[in-house]
């Protein structure tokens, strides 16, 4: 991309990308072949050849985890029968440690060949069976050591199954010598980019659509009868175009030249992992649109912030990124203390930009934020981690959350996103609504993002210091952001939202459930058995002793079962009044155990807001303010 002029340099066509690719430097690239050889022994054929290997011994390693899920996964576990041969030869292939190997000496053409066994039915790893497949590079694809920054060359191949004949490919992979949706060959400009475009291959339902002039992919895999897919594009390029609007308000010009939604609809699931052109994502076959379907039921308003929620970080983590993430190191963790602005920030603006959108109402956008501030103030970990800890140490205790949790940690996520709104508001107030966090975002796109692959071909990108927040926001805004990140970032206070939202014409109503009679625990089913999931510090629960794993037997000699679970024992709990004690019985391992817990008011957090001022002084100052007159 050397030839494009800067506002264009991530903006070339698929061909034109292609073009650059000499028939001498794809014979010299690293050249993979992807063969779904066993589709019911979840097996992916790879055969890896390195035209050029290092004479003392090329070197080869899987990463260990995938960029954007901040957990060490050991990919290469799932990697079996592994052989190398030089210029058609068996050699020797040492391991060196978990993910890496060495191959003996090799003059020539060395070719490595393993199997990779695809079971994880996540957007993180890799999946295969009859009906589909998937993966993402992270988990495929060796690299070469060396070699990282030269093009890679992929050859995705169909099964040999008749049943697979009607396969397609989904995937922002360039194509080479492939047709659009088609088996063939494909190419990456090195092996970064390579690992940042997942492959969905199989039968799935597709359709298109434009963003702002870029082509966009909307592909669903799985078995959603009467899905309404011209409803789902209709509003996904809504905030598509939205979002373009936010970074590049002038040229509307999107950062990518192509983006594919890939989308697996299963009976329970809901996530996703961003990619630079892409995003892969799961989700329940009730959160998709059906066609003849009234109103918008909420699985369907959750399946949209999702959408919206992977393709704002297209800007937001894969272009601007922590100082750390400009180069990652794939064999580690890599630690920052910015999850909060980079995962916090997005959870913002997802469910936000689905009103501004247009997609939803601000009535029902105000619905999904109190859902939000409920489920921060529920756990008391938020006193004791700030959400800057809470991104350093995503690794160890948000990706690995246990029964204490709740107790002991602060989603960067959840509470980033009220730090991000009282940002917001607070900048909004200091401005006279003349400046936003919309100018904190555009500023870190202008100053860190909008090049950053350009830059990377020739290892110029950078990234944002932890240091440097501050300072953005005053240029952007002209306000000094000092204590409240102090307070809300790197301390554990709450974001005072009652008193910064007053200025903006919401009230924020905390709710009163000190009437009602609590346990203080969250209990999930166990078969037929209710068993605590939860046990919140300093509740009713934990002072009479019972502990999570604990299965409840019975409440003052009533049955408690696993149809109590839905309402949370909300209806056995409810026969009693606040005060009053209340015999236990329960199952600890396989022993039988009574406790007296004294119960204590509901601490559930029940926050609504509602539009108080609804006066346009105070309507256009809100982020999550529409004129009626724009949609």
């Amino acid at each position: 991309m050397t030839t494009a002029t800067k506002p264009e340099r991530d903006r070339q066509t698929s061909s034109a990308r292609s073009s650059v690719l000499s028939p001498a430097t794809v014979s010299s690239s690293p050249h993979y072949s992807i063969i779904p050889k066993d589709l019911a022994g979840h097996i992916f054929e790879v055969t890896l050849t390195i035209a050029a290997p290092s004479e003392s011994g090329q070197l080869v390693s899987l990463p260990a985890w995938i960029p954007g899920s901040y957990m060490v996964r050991d990919f290469a576990r799932h990697i079996q029968q592994i052989s190398a041969s030089c210029d058609g030869k068996k050699i020797g292939l040492k391991k060196l440690d978990k993910h890496t190997w060495q191959a003996a000496p090799c003059k020539a053409a060395l070719t490595i060949s393993y199997e990779v066994y695809a079971w994880d039915l996540s957007v993180r790893a890799a999946h295969l069976d009859q009906t589909h497949g998937f993966f993402n590079g992270t988990s495929v694809f060796l690299s070469v050591h060396g070699q990282e920054h030269l093009p890679h060359v992929v050859d995705l191949q169909r099964p040999a199954d008749p049943a697979c004949k009607t396969w397609r490919v989904a995937t922002a992979l360039t194509e080479l010598k492939a047709k659009r949706y088609g088996f063939g060959t494909y190419t990456a400009r090195n092996y970064d980019e390579l690992i940042d475009h997942p492959v969905e291959m199989g039968d799935f339902v597709l359709a298109t659509f434009e963003a702002c002039g870029v082509p966009h992919d909307f592909v669903v895999t799985g078995k959603v009868p009467n899905i309404d897919m011209d409803r789902m594009v209709a509003d996904v390029r809504k905030i598509c175009e939205s979002q373009i609007a936010l970074f590049e308000p002038r040229s509307k010009k999107a950062p990518m030249d192509r983006y594919v939604f890939m989308t697996m609809a299963v009976g329970e699931g809901y996530g996703g992992l961003e990619h630079r052109a892409s995003t892969a994502l799961i989700c329940s076959r009730n959160d998709i649109s059906l066609k003849h379907q009234p109103g918008m039921s909420e699985g369907y308003k959750g399946f949209l912030g999702l959408c919206s929620h992977e393709y704002f970080h297209t800007w937001n983590v894969k272009r601007i990124k922590p100082a750390i993430f400009a180069d990652y190191d794939l064999s580690r963790e890599n630690y920052t203390s910015l999850l909060w602005l980079f995962e916090g920030f997005t959870s913002y603006y997802d469910d936000l930009m689905l009103v501004r959108a247009g997609v939803i109402d601000e009535a029902a956008y105000l619905k999904m934020l109190a859902k939000t501030i409920n489920l921060v103030t529920r756990g008391s970990g938020r006193k004791k981690q700030s959400v800057a800890e809470s991104s350093f140490d995503a690794w160890t205790k948000y990706y690995r959350q246990d029964e204490n949790s709740p107790n002991a940690i602060v989603s960067y996520y959840t509470k980033g996103s009220l730090v991000a709104l009282g940002l917001d508001l607070t900048i909004r107030a200091a401005t006279a609504g003349k400046k936003s966090l919309d100018d904190v975002m555009r500023a870190l796109w202008q100053q860190f993002g909008r090049d950053f692959y350009a830059k990377a071909l020739t290892a110029k990108q950078q990234g944002l210091a932890e240091s440097e927040i501050e300072s953005v926001i005053m240029k952007a805004t002209g306000v000094d952001a000092r204590r409240f990140l102090d307070k809300y970032v790197r301390g554990t206070e709450d974001v005072p939202l009652a008193k910064l939202y007053a200025d903006f014409g919401v009230a924020v109503d905390a709710g009163d459930n000190s009437k009602k009679a609590s346990l203080g625990i969250k209990v999930v089913p166990d078969g037929r058995d209710c068993k605590i999931g939860n046990v919140f510090e300093g509740r009713a629960a934990h002072l009479a002793g019972l502990s999570a794993l604990d299965v409840l037997i019975a409440i003052n000699g009533l049955r408690v079962t696993a149809a109590d679970v839905a309402d949370g024992l909300s209806a056995a709990i409810g026969r009693y009044r606040v005060g009053e004690t209340v015999e236990i019985h329960a199952f600890r391992r396989d022993e039988l155990m009574t406790v007296h817990a004294t119960l204590q008011a509901e601490d559930m957090p029940a926050v609504s807001l509602n539009i108080s001022s609804p006066g346009k002084k105070t309507g256009l100052s809100r982020p999550s303010f529409q004129k009626k007159s724009r949609r």
